[in-house]
Parts: structure tokens; C-alpha cells; sequence
């Protein structure tokens, strides 16, 4: 759902200087190294852009457009890629491949079906996914308030939903520190009731952005 599927990627006797200027050219941070086989596309490896500076010497900027125009270096990407790639499927939860990306502290992940790239889940990936669950409809009010740790968060709301004039719109739930809370969407004219409901109802309102 949110990985990108139209990627860059080059061969492994592909020259580090034109990985560079492909690099520069879409301003991007990595291109997969790839063979086809069939019609099958299967990952060797990775090259980023600290790879590059590695092999570059420290005077020369691989991706300036000076040195695009200096002879080029001899080496290929597949003398100088990561092979030790970590990888993620594409039934994985998004929240699973931030999570390894966060702890690994790497900036993406190619995506694999039947051992085959198929695409890659990058930090902008999440980024959208993440905007995309909590901006559902921007001009609604955004409500969050604390949930004890069993409660169900979804019978909370639609109790609240059908007593009062409003509709839930997206809803998150998370752990901030020790305390549980719930971020919430919601339409609707009484809204000042839902929040007197919550209140009333023992839980703690800790931000209203309307």
C-alpha cells in the first residue's frame, strides 16, 4: 500500500560514476543492484550514498556537477554495494517495517514477493502512511485523551458516536511513556458533549486542536 513501486535500479557492473550522477539526477538516496532474470528482478544488493562518498576521494563530491565531468572511477557497484541487505515483505504491517527500520537505524527496505523486488518502503514512505492516518479530513477537530490499558477503544467511541451528533472519522491508539492514549477525528455539532462524556466517564482530555 505505501511502498514505492517505480524504482531506480542499476546493474552490478554499473560504473560509480554514473550511479552518481543517477543519484544527483533524481535526488535520491540509494539504488537496489539488480539482475533480471526472466522476467523476474532479483536484488544482489544496495548502494547508497555514504557508499559513494566512501569511494570517492575526500576532494571530490560524487554528486556535484563538477565532478560528473572528471574522468571517471573504475569501480563498479557490485565491488562497493551492501549484500547483507535486510528486507521486508509486502504483506508486512507498515508499522513492522518502521519498527525494523528504526531499530536497524536504516532508511529503507526493498520489498519482496517470491524473492523478487518488487519495491522499496522508504522513511518518506512512512512519513505518508502516518500523515495519512491521522489527517484524514484536516478540518475535523483532533481530540486526544487517555484510555486505561484493557479498554476498547472502539466501543468507547461508537457509544459516543451514536448517543451524540458526530461522526468518528480516524482514530489511533498508542503508548506515550506509561499512559495509554487514543487520537481521534471527530465531526459533528456536539462535539463539546463528546469531550463532557469523556470526562464525565473518567478519562482525561489532553489536546484539542480544532
Amino acid at each position: 500500500m505505501w511502498m514505492t513501486r517505480d524504482l531506480l535500479t542499476v546493474e552490478p557492473d554499473t560504473s560509480v560514476t554514473d550511479a552518481a550522477a543517477l543519484m544527483a539526477q533524481h535526488k535520491i538516496r540509494r539504488l537496489p543492484v539488480t539482475r533480471r532474470v526472466a522476467d523476474k528482478v532479483h536484488l544482489l544488493g544496495m548502494l547508497s550514498a555514504t557508499d559513494l562518498y566512501r569511494v570517492y576521494p575526500a576532494d571530490r563530491n560524487p554528486f556535484a556537477a563538477v565532478s560528473l565531468g572528471t574522468a571517471p572511477l573504475k569501480v563498479t557497484a557490485a565491488e562497493i554495494m551492501s549484500r547483507q541487505v535486510l528486507t521486508t515483505a509486502s504483506d508486512t504491517p507498515v508499522e513492522d517495517a518502521a519498527a525494523v527500520m528504526r531499530d536497524k537505524k536504516i532508511g529503507a527496505l526493498p520489498v519482496l514477493r517470491d524473492e523478487r523486488l518488487i519495491g522499496l518502503i522508504t522513511e518518506s514512505d512512512i512519513f505518508r502512511a502516518f500523515i495519512s492516518m491521522l489527517k484524514e479530513d484536516a478540518g475535523a477537530p483532533r481530540i486526544t485523551f487517555t484510555v486505561s490499558a484493557d479498554e476498547d477503544v472502539f466501543e468507547l467511541l461508537v457509544a459516543a458516536a451514536s448517543r451524540r451528533k458526530v461522526r468518528v472519522l480516524s482514530l489511533l491508539s498508542s503508548r506515550n511513556d506509561d499512559q495509554r492514549v487514543c487520537v481521534a477525528r471527530i465531526s459533528g455539532p456536539e462535539l463539546d458533549k463528546v469531550m463532557e462524556d469523556l470526562w464525565g466517564s473518567g478519562h482525561q482530555v489532553l489536546n484539542v486542536l480544532r
